[in-house]
């Protein structure tokens, strides 16, 4: 893989993609701007990397860089607009943008300047991810059946989040967290997974609200906490839970005719995947408790160590439209993902106590496996 990116913000995510660069050979960081002076001087300092002084710049010196948008969820509507108007290739932190409308706004600009335009999370391209793919490619637990994801946080609110600092030493954003909300910010760590195998959700039956008010900051703040059932067109029916109130857990879980697949750690790219078969023990059913890990075939992706909560190589993605464009084919993040990724996200998101049945608008087609997880 070889290519420039350039960077547009560099709060706290931005040293997590900085991080994964570092792991990947040929990709060349060509500029970084954000709107705050100070921010963007100690992030250049630390990483080493070339600060533009303005987003005009950052466009200009670099005509051929894939534009990573890193800033404020409420500024990527109109930030990647301006990227997608000045006929750039863009790969946006989720959401793509915060309401449906917006999202498909962006979408059709994509189309019209035929430019890629991909929406984070890229973790459906991690060797977890791509080990349940192979596994459900080769039928090792039988025909899915249903499936159970889970992305709770424990209660965020009580944690020591004022300790929680970037390498180069930015805070994580704890206001903008509650007001974007824990679903707009990880229901997408499974539900690309999910669509990576499936394609495209036809229903959202969801529910959500604050189970914590009063947290520290200025609201309005989002749902903490989302439950949703899935209907796709071509899969299982899934359920899906979201929460920064309910104790750690991100399982996922493949109930197939067979026996059970299941990976407990959504953010961990070399997270193991492992399989318990089907048996019936006298007159007792049971999934064997001697599981079965399942491996790819072959050499996977560069791995990037822990740092906090993940496991996870955030370039990824950007390598990935790096890759498409010098070899003129489609992207696996397709722009019709980034915005079915954010219509169903925003289903469950927005659906309150009363939301129901949503059908989907959007649609996106499952995604190609990596060459290495065939």
């Amino acid at each position: 893989m070889s290519g420039q990116v350039v960077l547009l913000g560099c709060g706290f995510v931005a040293d997590l993609y900085m991080r994964s660069c570092r792991a990947m050979d040929g990709i060349e960081v060509a500029g970084v701007f954000d709107i705050d002076a100070a921010r963007l001087a100690q992030f250049c300092d630390f990483w080493n990397v070339p600060a533009k002084a303005s987003f005009e710049a950052l466009l200009a010196d670099a005509p051929d860089a894939l534009v990573l948008n890193l800033t404020n969820p409420s500024a990527h509507f109109e930030t990647t607009r301006a990227c997608l108007l000045a006929g750039r290739h863009v790969y946006s932190e989720k959401p793509l943008a915060t309401t449906v409308d917006d999202a498909k706004a962006l979408h059709a600009l994509a189309a019209e300047q035929g430019v890629m335009l991909a929406s984070a999370p890229c973790s459906a391209l991690g060797e977890a991810a791509q080990t349940l793919g192979h596994a459900l490619r080769t039928d090792v637990a039988g025909t899915p059946r249903a499936i159970y994801a889970e992305l709770d946080d424990g209660f965020v609110p009580q944690a020591a989040y004022h300790k929680w600092i970037s390498e180069s030493g930015q805070p994580w954003p704890f206001e903008d967290e509650f007001r974007v909300g824990c679903t707009l910010e990880h229901a997408g760590y499974y539900l690309t997974w999910l669509m990576s195998w499936f394609g495209s959700v036809r229903t959202v039956v969801a529910a959500s609200a604050e189970t914590i008010p009063g947290k520290e900051g200025t609201g309005p703040f989002a749902p903490d906490l989302s439950v949703a059932v899935l209907f796709f067109e071509n899969g299982p029916v899934t359920r899906l839970t979201c929460s920064i109130t309910a104790p750690h857990d991100h399982q996922i879980r493949i109930i197939g005719d067979k026996g059970v697949l299941s990976c407990n750690a959504a953010w961990d790219n070399a997270a193991k995947v492992r399989f318990a078969k089907r048996m019936t023990i006298r007159r007792r059913l049971m999934e064997s408790p001697l599981k079965r890990r399942i491996k790819l075939p072959q050499p996977t992706h560069p791995k990037v160590e822990r740092w906090g909560a993940a496991a996870m190589n955030f370039m990824l993605g950007p390598a990935e439209l790096l890759d498409a464009l010098a070899q003129g084919r489609p992207p696996r993040m397709s722009n019709d993902m980034a915005l079915h990724l954010t219509e169903v996200t925003l289903a469950i998101q927005n659906a309150g106590e009363h939301g129901g049945a949503q059908a989907m608008t959007t649609r996106c087609e499952a995604m190609d496996p990596m060459e290495w997880a065939r």
